[in-house]
């Protein structure tokens, strides 16, 4: 990546009947995120009760191609796991992740 780190919020929603895949393809898609850890600054399961219906990601990105770029590499993209996938510019300006209030 060259340029400045921006953030990129990746929701990335399931399909229907795809958590036997979410679930085989756990190992390598967790491999995946471990190799590229540098890369978010969160990224977890979305869940809707003990059902995981898609994925949450903040991404370091230099632009909407290159976050789209490194959830291509996801195991779970290649999988068709997600159904669809949105990816919007991110400023994170307040809460404890950051330690309060970005303005102050």
């Amino acid at each position: 990546m060259s340029g400045p780190q921006l953030a990129y919020a990746c929701w990335c929603r399931d399909g229907q009947g795809s958590n036997a895949k979410r679930d085989a393809l756990r190992p390598v898609h967790l491999a995946h995120i471990e190799a590229h850890v540098d890369r978010f600054f969160a990224i977890g399961p979305l869940k809707d009760g003990d059902l995981t219906v898609g994925s949450l990601m903040i991404v370091k990105a230099d632009s909407v191609d290159d976050a789209r770029n490194l959830l291509a590499q996801d195991p779970y993209f290649g999988a068709d796991i997600w159904e669809s996938i949105e990816i919007e510019p991110f400023l994170a300006v307040a809460g404890d992740w950051l330690g309060g209030i970005a303005w102050k």
